[in-house]
């Protein structure tokens, strides 16, 4: 069944102005295309046109409604796929524990984004990707980097600062980084990736299209709720839907942005409502359920695949930590985050997959034994790991090795022992 056959379609804004042509124009997926299965029966259907004559189909899951809202069950899974996601979810979660543990012990510095609570959207989406497709985060990034294919003992290590992480060393918590894996950033800035998303799906569309290579690989940006009123997320949409980029722009909407509650930083807290006046399919799911999420990723991510264009999709979802581990998290109300608490994605699978019977509870504390014994190892690695070399504290940041870097001896600055004296330990 079609993830968005189990979603009610909302009537769209129609979309003013003139409408140009260039090289790559834009049209709407047609019902049949977004709307492949027969569920008709729950489905209202309303459409408005376009100054181009064509229609935009607005999505929306009751998520926050008081409607009758459609069940996982409907999102048919079998047992491998299961255990794949728990296990992911899993993974995540007890990584992110133990990175509490050694920030708090002073093994990690500067600021670290935990994820947890929000593993259903990173499982949902990621583990339906390729090797070849790429991912962008935010600096909330260490899971997104895990359900990629990163190892656990490479994300440690690079929070632990050392030279055998995935970025060496350099680039910590909010910059994780794999060419390998195609996971192109960890940005810390808000919106800062989005563009540099945009242009990951601009190159899978170039080398398809100019340079007739067989490329039909997508791109997945994460964001979060803050970002969506920036520049950025509204300029990218733009392009996106101007030259219908293999892209799924992806909000983490967990309603706070550090401490500012999203329905008092926004005129228009539904999200999902911003990507149809560019044209955009705009989705709203239930980001505590990886089902329903990997049922709308399933569908963002074809339509992309095949050429249809970008996809905005609305998980709200909530963290179940601080903004940051320095962040007491004190400004949510209490019975709000006991409220999302009660909904923990991974305890909710846990009870579908059993209750249908998918798998054994001896297979699912099998996979809580081989993450736990994974996380130990990959902190074992990277505390007896070796602290990155001073000669790396320059590379990547000219562009000419032989500038600011080298001493009128002809030597790299950065080699010499008094380099960094006064300022900081390398």
């Amino acid at each position: 069944m079609s993830s968005f056959s189990a979603l009610k379609i909302l009537p769209s804004h129609p979309i003013a102005g003139e409408y140009r042509r260039h090289s790559t124009p834009f049209h709407a997926a047609p019902a049949s295309r977004l709307l492949r299965s027969s569920g008709a029966n729950y489905l209202s259907s309303t459409s408005s046109v376009t100054a181009a004559g064509r229609p935009v189909r607005v999505l929306s899951a009751n998520v926050v409604s008081n409607e009758k809202q459609i069940g996982s069950a409907l999102a048919a899974i079998t047992s491998k796929e299961a255990l794949d996601l728990y296990e992911d979810m899993v993974l995540g979660r007890s990584f992110e524990d133990m990175c509490a543990q050694m920030y708090y012990r002073g093994k990690m510095f500067g600021f670290v984004h935990l994820y947890n609570g929000q593993e259903a959207v990173s499982t949902g989406f990621i583990r339906l990707l390729t090797a070849r497709d790429t991912v962008v985060s935010t600096y909330r990034d260490h899971v997104h980097a895990l359900s990629k294919g990163v190892p656990a003992r490479a994300v440690m290590a690079e929070l632990f600062g050392k030279a055998t992480g995935c970025c060496r060393g350099q680039g910590g918590s909010m910059h994780m980084f794999s060419r390998e894996h195609n996971l192109i950033g960890g940005f810390a800035f808000i919106g800062e990736g989005i563009p540099v998303a945009t242009g990951a799906a601009f190159s899978s569309k170039y080398r398809r299209e100019v340079l007739k290579e067989n490329c039909d690989d997508v791109t997945i940006a994460f964001f979060g709720d803050g970002t969506c009123n920036n520049g950025q997320f509204f300029e990218c949409l733009n392009m996106a839907a101007l030259w219908k980029l293999p892209i799924v722009f992806v909000v983490e909407n967990n309603l706070w942005a550090i401490g500012m509650s999203h329905f008092r930083a926004t005129s228009d807290p539904e999200i999902w409502k911003k990507g149809p006046p560019f044209g955009i399919p705009g989705v709203h799911v239930d980001g505590m359920d990886v089902l329903k999420v990997r049922e709308v990723a399933k569908d963002a991510v074809a339509r992309a695949r095949r050429g249809d264009g970008p996809t905005l999709v609305e998980c709200e979802t909530y963290r179940f930590r601080g903004h940051s581990l320095a962040d007491p998290d004190e400004l949510r109300n209490p019975d709000e985050k006991a409220r999302y608490s009660s909904r923990d994605p991974i305890a909710t699978l846990k009870k579908y997959v059993l209750e249908h019977n998918l798998v054994s509870e001896s297979e699912l504390k099998a996979i809580d034994k081989k993450i736990d014994e994974l996380v130990e190892e990959a902190v074992e690695f990277a505390d007896s790991s070796p602290a990155p070399p001073r000669s790396q504290l320059l590379e990547n940041v000219f562009a000419d090795p032989k500038g600011f870097g080298i001493g009128p001896d002809g030597k790299y600055r950065c080699e010499d022992p008094g380099f960094t004296q006064g300022t900081a330990q390398v």
